[in-house]
């Protein structure tokens, strides 16, 4: 394998195109190419040539990651899944006219694991650029859940369904300023107006419970709301 030619990319800023003796083109980043040594009509044998390839798969995901990320913040493991997540295939009546036509189970594994590893780099060099923060991410669920008028355990259950470290939790938790207000809100929009009758209290206690509020929590609203009744 001989690069043929590298030159810089005319659209994308750091990229870089390595253009090999097999017609192919390897798209890295410009670190990629100091730290491979590459040039024009460098020889690449059996490791450097790997090296290479891997670069450029590396260099791939990267792009992807950041597209990602761009859209939404995420968990470092909610960025793991998407990345290593295997391409969706179309779905066929026979899928292999043989049955030695079936993809072998440890190269696959294998794949997998290459891929899973040039991921977890990924996501290292992401974390230390501070595009990746689980910390900060969990602040930002809990503030999104909680102006949302989700209580407490809806809450930690949306952490712990994306990912989040529970070791950031608790922290994270002191962004949900408690509000009485909110849960008050709730209840009456609930409650509709109707008589605070045992029967719609529980409809209301319900309710609370779902949105992920703890029983003192609620018990307390319930309370407020019979008083404000009284009153």
């Amino acid at each position: 394998m001989k690069i043929e030619k590298l030159e810089p990319s005319k659209h994308k800023e750091g990229r870089w195109l390595v253009w090999l003796d097999d017609a192919s083109i390897v798209r890295i980043g410009e670190g990629d190419v100091v730290s491979l040594g590459l040039y024009a009509g460098k020889e690449l044998p059996g490791a450097e040539g790997e090296a290479l390839a891997a670069a450029g798969e590396r260099s791939k995901l990267m792009e992807r990651a950041v597209g990602l990320l761009s859209l939404r913040p995420m968990s470092r493991r909610e960025l793991l899944d998407k990345l290593c997540a295997p391409p969706r295939q179309k779905k066929e009546k026979y899928p292999y006219d043989k049955l030695d036509d079936a993809p072998d189970p440890e190269l696959l594994q294998a794949q997998r694991e290459a891929v899973r590893e040039q991921a977890e780099g990924v996501a290292d060099r992401l974390t230390q650029l501070g595009l990746l923060n689980d910390e900060e991410y969990a602040r930002t669920v809990v503030r999104h859940y909680a102006a949302k008028g989700y209580g407490p355990r809806k809450i930690r259950d949306e952490l712990y369904r994306r990912g989040v470290p529970r070791s950031f939790w608790e922290d994270a938790m002191e962004e949900r300023e408690p509000d009485d207000s909110q849960i008050d809100k709730l209840a009456r929009q609930k409650l509709r107006g109707a008589e605070p009758t045992r029967e719609n209290l529980k409809k209301v206690s319900d309710y609370l419970a779902r949105r992920g509020y703890g029983w003192e929590e609620i018990s307390a609203a319930l309370e407020r709301l019979r008083q404000e009744e009284w009153e």
